[in-house]
């Protein structure tokens, strides 16, 4: 019987994205991807003719787009420890003894009625792409270049990888902007995640079953 090699490979090697940087993800085929955290709306209580509005504004915002966009909708269920946390400092902190059987009642109460209620936050989230169209270089033209020869890489390259990167980011970020302002006559606002942010987003898709502080950019007045 053939002998098989070791498959094993780590999490990471199924990961599609080579690193996080400047508020970018950038892939493994140097594809860039930017990434949007999105109000919500509650279309059921929106009147007929709202309704219709928005639909019809959602659908002029799609025509309006010459690239892709993902939608990705985070559902969790409610992490109420935090809040649970600090009922407890409150009923340490409080003397006087009816305020602290108010106080164990109400944490009680929230306790049982989550348990009972299974209750879900959600957050939503827009991804646009950009992938930098791919160069082929005739090595047989460019191999007496600075950079072409061995030795490793010069200033130059890494100056022009720089300056590429860059081009490539503000060709992104113009998306992003036309994304937003498309989102923002829908009534739906939107607010681009930085880096660290990006990082905790990648990381609870990949760890669904951890709950974490929840994903800290619901603080930058989006709703």
């Amino acid at each position: 019987m053939p002998k098989t090699e070791n498959t094993a490979r780590s999490s990471q090697d199924f990961v599609p994205i080579k690193e996080v940087r400047d508020g970018v993800m950038i892939l493994n085929n140097g594809g860039l991807r930017g990434v949007l955290m999105a109000s919500s709306l509650n279309f059921a209580l929106k009147s007929e003719d709202e309704q219709n509005a928005f639909i019809m504004q959602f659908q002029s915002f799609f025509n309006s787009l010459d690239f892709s966009i993902q939608m990705y909708i985070q559902s969790r269920e409610l992490d109420i420890r935090p809040y649970l946390a600090t009922l407890e400092e409150a009923y340490k902190g409080t003397m006087d003894d009816l305020m602290r059987i108010q106080i164990r009642e109400y944490i009680e109460f929230i306790k049982s009625f989550v348990e009972g209620a299974n209750i879900m936050t959600k957050h939503f989230f827009v991804v646009v792409p950009y992938s930098p169209a791919a160069i082929n270089i005739n090595r047989g033209i460019l191999k007496n270049l600075p950079w072409s020869k061995k030795g490793g890489e010069t200033t130059a390259k890494k100056k022009t990888q720089k300056t590429e990167f860059e081009e490539n980011v503000s060709q992104l970020d113009q998306r992003l902007a036309i994304v937003q302002q498309g989102l923002i006559r829908t009534g739906v606002r939107t607010v681009q995640l930085d880096t660290e942010e990006i990082i905790e987003l990648l990381y609870k898709i990949f760890n669904p079953g951890e709950q974490d502080t929840p994903v800290q950019t619901v603080n930058k007045e989006l709703i």
